[in-house]
Protein backbone atom coordinates (compact mmCIF):
# COMPACT_ATOMS: atom_id res chain seq x y z
CA UNK A 1 0.00 0.00 0.00
CA UNK A 2 1.62 3.25 -1.12
CA UNK A 3 1.34 6.25 1.21
CA UNK A 4 2.65 9.81 1.38
CA UNK A 5 3.98 10.82 4.78
CA UNK A 6 3.98 14.53 5.68
CA UNK A 7 7.49 15.84 6.35
CA UNK A 8 7.83 19.59 6.83
CA UNK A 9 6.33 21.21 3.75
CA UNK A 10 6.68 18.10 1.58
CA UNK A 11 5.94 14.38 1.60
CA UNK A 12 7.99 11.22 1.88
CA UNK A 13 7.10 8.29 -0.38
CA UNK A 14 6.48 5.13 1.60
CA UNK A 15 5.05 1.64 1.18
CA UNK A 16 3.31 -0.58 3.73
CA UNK A 17 3.83 -4.34 3.43
CA UNK A 18 0.83 -5.65 5.36
CA UNK A 19 0.52 -9.16 6.86
CA UNK A 20 -2.68 -11.17 6.39
CA UNK A 21 -3.41 -11.23 10.11
CA UNK A 22 -3.66 -8.08 12.17
CA UNK A 23 -0.08 -7.20 13.14
CA UNK A 24 1.00 -6.33 16.69
CA UNK A 25 4.50 -5.19 15.78
CA UNK A 26 6.02 -3.26 12.93
CA UNK A 27 9.37 -2.43 11.38
CA UNK A 28 10.21 0.92 9.79
CA UNK A 29 12.87 0.43 7.16
CA UNK A 30 14.97 2.82 5.08
CA UNK A 31 17.79 2.73 2.54
CA UNK A 32 21.44 3.78 2.41
CA UNK A 33 23.07 6.85 0.87
CA UNK A 34 22.36 5.66 -2.66
CA UNK A 35 19.11 4.17 -3.87
CA UNK A 36 15.65 4.37 -2.36
CA UNK A 37 13.02 2.21 -0.65
CA UNK A 38 12.89 -0.06 -3.74
CA UNK A 39 16.45 -1.23 -3.17
CA UNK A 40 16.13 -5.03 -3.68
CA UNK A 41 17.35 -5.95 -0.17
CA UNK A 42 14.68 -3.77 1.44
CA UNK A 43 11.91 -5.09 -0.80
CA UNK A 44 12.97 -8.65 0.03
CA UNK A 45 13.11 -8.01 3.80
CA UNK A 46 9.74 -6.20 3.82
CA UNK A 47 8.05 -9.10 2.00
CA UNK A 48 9.65 -11.64 4.36
CA UNK A 49 8.52 -9.77 7.48
CA UNK A 50 4.97 -9.27 6.21
CA UNK A 51 4.70 -12.97 5.33
CA UNK A 52 5.68 -13.73 8.95
CA UNK A 53 3.11 -11.40 10.52
CA UNK A 54 5.21 -8.25 10.98
CA UNK A 55 4.00 -4.99 9.43
CA UNK A 56 6.76 -3.26 7.46
CA UNK A 57 6.76 0.40 6.44
CA UNK A 58 9.64 1.35 4.18
CA UNK A 59 10.29 4.88 3.01
CA UNK A 60 12.51 6.93 0.73
CA UNK A 61 14.39 9.97 1.96
CA UNK A 62 16.96 11.37 -0.43
CA UNK A 63 19.57 13.44 1.32
CA UNK A 64 23.13 12.75 2.32
CA UNK A 65 22.97 14.51 5.66
CA UNK A 66 22.43 12.15 8.60
CA UNK A 67 20.65 14.80 10.70
CA UNK A 68 18.20 15.45 7.86
CA UNK A 69 17.63 11.73 7.36
CA UNK A 70 17.06 11.31 11.10
CA UNK A 71 14.43 14.08 11.04
CA UNK A 72 12.63 12.28 8.23
CA UNK A 73 12.81 8.99 10.16
CA UNK A 74 11.29 10.72 13.19
CA UNK A 75 8.39 11.98 11.04
CA UNK A 76 7.73 8.42 9.86
CA UNK A 77 7.77 7.09 13.44
CA UNK A 78 5.22 9.74 14.48
CA UNK A 79 3.08 8.95 11.44
CA UNK A 80 2.98 5.22 12.24
CA UNK A 81 2.32 5.85 15.91
CA UNK A 82 -0.76 7.93 15.08
CA UNK A 83 -1.91 5.76 12.16
CA UNK A 84 -5.49 4.63 12.76
CA UNK A 85 -5.27 1.69 10.37
CA UNK A 86 -2.64 -0.12 12.43
CA UNK A 87 -2.61 -0.04 16.21
CA UNK A 88 0.81 -1.43 17.04
CA UNK A 89 2.22 -2.36 20.44
CA UNK A 90 5.67 -1.37 19.29
CA UNK A 91 7.99 -0.83 16.39
CA UNK A 92 11.58 -1.66 15.46
CA UNK A 93 13.63 0.81 13.43
CA UNK A 94 15.79 -0.65 10.68
CA UNK A 95 18.07 0.79 8.05
CA UNK A 96 20.71 -0.15 5.57
CA UNK A 97 24.09 1.59 5.76
CA UNK A 98 23.45 5.35 6.21
CA UNK A 99 19.81 4.53 6.98
CA UNK A 100 20.92 2.58 10.06
CA UNK A 101 22.95 5.58 11.27
CA UNK A 102 19.83 7.75 10.91
CA UNK A 103 17.78 5.14 12.81
CA UNK A 104 20.30 5.02 15.67
CA UNK A 105 20.31 8.81 15.84
CA UNK A 106 16.49 8.97 16.07
CA UNK A 107 16.38 6.39 18.86
CA UNK A 108 18.97 8.37 20.84
CA UNK A 109 16.99 11.59 20.40
CA UNK A 110 13.67 10.04 21.36
CA UNK A 111 15.04 8.16 24.37
CA UNK A 112 16.59 11.32 25.82
CA UNK A 113 13.38 13.31 25.64
CA UNK A 114 10.27 13.05 27.76
CA UNK A 115 8.44 11.44 24.87
CA UNK A 116 10.03 8.02 25.34
CA UNK A 117 6.91 5.90 25.67
CA UNK A 118 8.49 2.55 24.88
CA UNK A 119 7.01 2.50 21.37
CA UNK A 120 10.43 1.86 19.84
CA UNK A 121 11.47 -1.66 20.75
CA UNK A 122 14.85 -2.01 19.07
CA UNK A 123 17.17 -1.30 16.16
CA UNK A 124 18.29 -3.37 13.17
CA UNK A 125 21.50 -2.20 11.44
CA UNK A 126 22.14 -3.71 8.02
CA UNK A 127 25.71 -2.98 6.84
CA UNK A 128 26.24 -0.29 9.51
CA UNK A 129 28.88 2.11 8.07
CA UNK A 130 31.18 2.27 11.09
CA UNK A 131 33.88 4.17 9.19
CA UNK A 132 34.66 5.44 5.73
CA UNK A 133 36.57 3.04 3.48
CA UNK A 134 40.25 2.97 4.53
CA UNK A 135 39.55 5.51 7.30
CA UNK A 136 39.36 3.24 10.33
CA UNK A 137 40.68 5.89 12.72
CA UNK A 138 37.37 7.81 12.79
CA UNK A 139 34.55 5.64 14.04
CA UNK A 140 30.89 6.62 13.81
CA UNK A 141 30.03 5.04 17.12
CA UNK A 142 28.75 7.91 19.28
CA UNK A 143 25.05 7.07 18.90
CA UNK A 144 25.64 3.33 19.27
CA UNK A 145 27.28 3.84 22.66
CA UNK A 146 24.24 5.80 23.92
CA UNK A 147 21.61 3.24 22.93
CA UNK A 148 19.81 1.19 25.56
CA UNK A 149 17.29 -0.73 23.40
CA UNK A 150 18.19 -4.11 21.82
CA UNK A 151 20.34 -3.83 18.67
CA UNK A 152 21.01 -6.32 15.88
CA UNK A 153 23.89 -5.82 13.46
CA UNK A 154 23.93 -7.79 10.22
CA UNK A 155 27.23 -7.08 8.46
CA UNK A 156 29.52 -8.67 5.93
CA UNK A 157 32.79 -9.96 7.31
CA UNK A 158 34.54 -8.26 4.35
CA UNK A 159 32.63 -4.96 4.60
CA UNK A 160 35.03 -2.18 3.61
CA UNK A 161 33.07 0.30 5.79
CA UNK A 162 32.84 -1.88 8.89
CA UNK A 163 35.97 -3.76 9.83
CA UNK A 164 35.04 -6.85 11.83
CA UNK A 165 37.36 -6.29 14.79
CA UNK A 166 36.38 -2.63 15.05
CA UNK A 167 32.64 -3.38 15.20
CA UNK A 168 33.26 -6.13 17.75
CA UNK A 169 35.21 -3.63 19.86
CA UNK A 170 32.40 -1.06 19.71
CA UNK A 171 29.80 -3.70 20.53
CA UNK A 172 31.74 -4.74 23.63
CA UNK A 173 31.48 -1.14 24.89
CA UNK A 174 27.76 -0.81 24.17
CA UNK A 175 25.34 -0.75 27.10
CA UNK A 176 22.42 -2.06 25.04
CA UNK A 177 21.58 -5.76 24.60
CA UNK A 178 23.19 -6.54 21.23
CA UNK A 179 23.93 -9.21 18.69
CA UNK A 180 26.07 -9.32 15.53
CA UNK A 181 25.39 -11.71 12.69
CA UNK A 182 28.28 -11.84 10.24
CA UNK A 183 27.55 -12.72 6.62
CA UNK A 184 30.70 -14.61 5.69
CA UNK A 185 32.85 -12.87 3.04
CA UNK A 186 30.11 -10.32 2.20
CA UNK A 187 31.10 -6.77 1.27
CA UNK A 188 29.26 -3.55 2.16
CA UNK A 189 26.66 -4.27 -0.52
CA UNK A 190 26.15 -7.79 0.94
CA UNK A 191 27.58 -9.39 -2.20
CA UNK A 192 29.42 -12.69 -1.70
CA UNK A 193 31.46 -14.37 -4.43
CA UNK A 194 29.88 -17.70 -5.32
CA UNK A 195 26.48 -16.94 -3.74
CA UNK A 196 23.41 -15.47 -5.38
CA UNK A 197 21.93 -12.23 -4.03
CA UNK A 198 18.71 -14.10 -3.19
CA UNK A 199 20.61 -16.69 -1.19
CA UNK A 200 22.37 -13.99 0.85
CA UNK A 201 19.09 -12.12 1.39
CA UNK A 202 17.40 -15.28 2.68
CA UNK A 203 20.09 -15.52 5.33
CA UNK A 204 19.74 -11.82 6.25
CA UNK A 205 15.92 -11.99 6.35
CA UNK A 206 15.87 -15.12 8.50
CA UNK A 207 18.31 -13.57 10.99
CA UNK A 208 16.33 -10.34 11.26
CA UNK A 209 13.02 -12.12 11.77
CA UNK A 210 14.29 -14.58 14.38
CA UNK A 211 15.92 -11.73 16.33
CA UNK A 212 12.70 -9.69 16.22
CA UNK A 213 10.72 -12.68 17.46
CA UNK A 214 13.16 -13.28 20.33
CA UNK A 215 12.99 -9.66 21.42
CA UNK A 216 9.21 -9.41 21.27
CA UNK A 217 8.96 -12.56 23.39
CA UNK A 218 11.58 -11.34 25.85
CA UNK A 219 9.54 -8.23 26.48
CA UNK A 220 6.40 -10.22 27.20
CA UNK A 221 7.86 -12.57 29.76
Amino acid sequence: IKVKIPFGNKYLDAIFSVPEKKPTYGVILTHGAGGDMNFPHLVSLAAHLASHGVLCLRFTCKGLNVAYRAKAFKAVVEYLKLCDDYKLSGVFLAGRSMGSRAAASVICQLSQGDDDDGFIQGLVCLSYPLHRPKLQSKLRDEDLLLLTCPVLFVSGSADEMCEKQLLEGVVRKMKAPKKIHWIDKANHGMAVKGRTADDVMEEVNAQVFSWLRENVQLQHK
